[in-house]
């Protein structure tokens, strides 16, 4: 099992209907508003780095509301 955080950053004011509207994408186990230089971040996994890079490209990327999106996949030394 691969899993990540994806920091994301959204247009003005749409961060909490992000935030939702990526919670209901199955491989989301959570999306959070927050302050700083991202606006939601979500943790995510998936059962491999491929499914991961699809999970965020064909359904988070695709999410109204976004405009960029930064994964950091976990690791565990």
């Amino acid at each position: 099992m691969v899993q990540a955080f994806i920091l994301i950053q959204t247009e003005l004011g749409q961060a909490a209907t992000v935030a939702k509207a990526i919670i209901a994408i199955p491989g989301v186990q959570s999306a959070e508003d927050v302050t700083g230089p991202y606006d939601v971040i979500v943790r995510a996994e998936a059962n491999s780095i491929d499914e991961l890079g699809k999970l965020v490209v064909a359904r988070v990327q695709g999410v109204p509301g976004i405009t960029r999106t930064v994964t950091c996949p976990v690791i565990h030394l």
